[in-house]
């Protein structure tokens, strides 16, 4: 009897190492190679990116995949970068017929994504959250005479939208769209302080680092934008100075997702720009682990991350170099981890794994918005699309969030990946942070793709921890090697996104948007 119940005990510690496919540590390897310092913060365009690529590209060949760019493993791209000058530029609120000069850094800064006007000076309206939503009803611009005009917001979103419409609605695609149908000429937003992942300090000090946009009239999505600024909170009130309101008023309203008023306000915005502007090219990394089932084999299921993070900014305590270790050297890693797993089990799926390292994201999504656009194979063939994106194995893993979660099949497939690890799964309990359209995943959405992004959860108590991580690290030269990480979350995360993929892979049923998804319209309609 002994015996027999020490053979037991031991097949099961067998099974059990069996199943333990991963120990974090060879996560963290490759986090350390990404995020090292010689990289120099993987800026998109960039030498450093370029090394952090080559590293990829040679990771995947030896896992065994297969190059799946227009050029090898790469999607080249090209860009276009602005620069604001800030020594020949202003902003300036005029009232009665006097200017008020802003001081940029302090008072506001030029965005610029929209190819700001060399000069401008309009009326400025305030029209809330600026949010159009015709499936709620719900309508910021409706009753006013907005054209010519620029327009003021507070970042947010009111009560009664679902998470996912309310994000839709705020990119900036589909706001410029209705902006400019309503006349507007420009935008100035006013971050939601009680929301801020970046305080202002490190807002401000890197306002004038390069932006980017993809090169081609159909990623446009701003035309006619003349105006595009950030206002500071804290200086607010000289926004809405003669009109009756605070900020402090509206903020505490935005906070409760209650209704804001609107109304015009006693001043004008008067602005000069210069931007510089210069080409650039990069690329998205593209690899494939073919299917071994004649027929499925032709579809795939996207595996995606950024590579790219934000450069070399303006210096935090003496480091000028934002290494991003969590954002988003660690999503690149696990796609790095999984493929040389997948390799070592002889892992033969039925549908072929597309593996996609996306170059822009911190540009505005910008190399998945190219990839999705130009697939480097067929667009129809993608079933469906798991990123991942600063996931922060920071705790010890005590639930999983999934964004998008109850869009589609997709979020199923992951409960049934996360039950085989006893792990608890929820859907992105802040949804009025916009996450769901705030990383890749969004592009796949866009062109039909049922997709989701998978992070570890911080429930209760954990939240100041993730609260404390954003203020302090997130976008900053401290997201890096230094940081605490938790190697066994890690390695359990890597093991339910490994049968994730697997499972989806094999199944054959293809991934469906749900019945009462907003966003099955773009897979009637792709």
């Amino acid at each position: 009897m002994k015996m027999l119940t020490a053979l037991l005990l031991f097949l099961a510690l067998a099974a059990s190492a069996q199943q333990q496919h991963f120990d974090g540590k060879t996560w963290w390897h490759h986090v350390e190679v990404l995020a090292n310092d010689n990289m120099d913060g993987r800026e998109t365009g960039s030498p450093g990116l370029q090394r952090a690529e080559a590293y990829v590209v040679d990771q995947l060949k030896k896992s065994g995949l297969a190059p799946a760019g227009a050029n090898g493993f790469y999607q080249p791209i090209k860009f276009e970068s602005r620069e604001i000058v800030e020594k020949d530029s202003s902003a300036a609120l005029v009232r009665d017929g006097k200017a008020e000069p802003l001081v940029l850094g302090d008072d506001c800064f030029f965005g610029t994504r929209s190819d700001l006007a060399p000069k401008l000076e309009a009326p400025l309206v305030f029209i809330g959250y600026g949010m159009k939503v015709p499936e709620k009803n719900y309508d910021d611009l409706a009753g006013q005479d907005l054209k010519g005009k620029v327009v003021v917001t507070i970042a947010g979103q009111p009560q009664g939208i679902p998470g996912p419409l309310a994000s839709h609605y705020s990119t900036a695609a589909e706001r410029w769209k209705q902006f400019r149908e309503a006349g507007i000429i420009g935008v100035i937003t006013i971050p939601n302080p009680a929301s801020m992942d970046i305080p202002w300090s490190r807002m401000s000090a890197n306002r004038t680092h390069p932006s980017m946009e993809l090169v081609g009239a159909e990623f446009n999505e701003t035309a006619g934008q003349q105006l595009g600024m950030t206002f500071n909170p804290e200086r607010a009130d000289k926004l809405f100075e003669g009109t009756g309101h605070t900020a402090a008023e509206l903020f505490a309203l935005v906070k409760d997702h209650k209704a804001l008023p609107h109304f015009a306000l006693p001043v004008r915005i008067r602005t000069t720009t210069k931007l510089l502007k210069k080409p650039v090219e990069s690329a998205n990394v593209v690899a494939k682990l073919e299917g071994s089932d004649p027929q499925l084999k032709n579809q795939y299921v996207v595996f995606s991350a950024h590579i790219d993070h934000v450069g070399i900014g303006e210096p935090i305590n003496g480091d000028k170099i934002y290494n991003g270790a969590m954002d988003n050297a660690s999503g690149s890693a696990a796609l790095l981890d999984v493929a040389a797993e997948l390799k070592k089990e002889g892992a033969h799926p039925k549908r072929s794994l597309l593996f996609v390292f996306v170059c822009g994201e911190e540009k505005g999504l910008l190399g998945s918005k190219y990839f999705t656009a130009h697939p480097t194979g067929d667009r129809k063939s993608m079933v469906a699309n798991l990123n991942l994106d600063m996931w922060l194995p920071i705790v010890p893993f005590k639930v999983l969030t999934v964004l998008g979660l109850d869009e589609s099949d997709m979020g199923d497939a992951v409960r049934t990946a996360a039950r085989s690890e006893n792990m608890p799964v929820e859907a992105d309990p802040e949804p009025q942070r916009n996450r769901f359209i705030r990383s890749d995943q969004y592009n796949f959405i866009r062109h039909g793709i049922p997709a989701v992004a998978l992070k570890v959860g911080f429930p209760g108590e954990l939240n100041e921890v993730q609260q404390k991580w954003l203020h302090d690290r997130y976008h900053a030269p401290s997201d890096d090697l230094q940081q605490p990480v938790n190697l066994e979350t890690a390695a359990k995360f890597e093991e339910i996104v490994r049968r994730l993929l697997l499972n989806v892979a094999n199944d054959p049923h293809r991934p469906q948007w749900k019945p009462d998804s907003f966003f099955r319209r773009y897979a009637q309609s792709d």
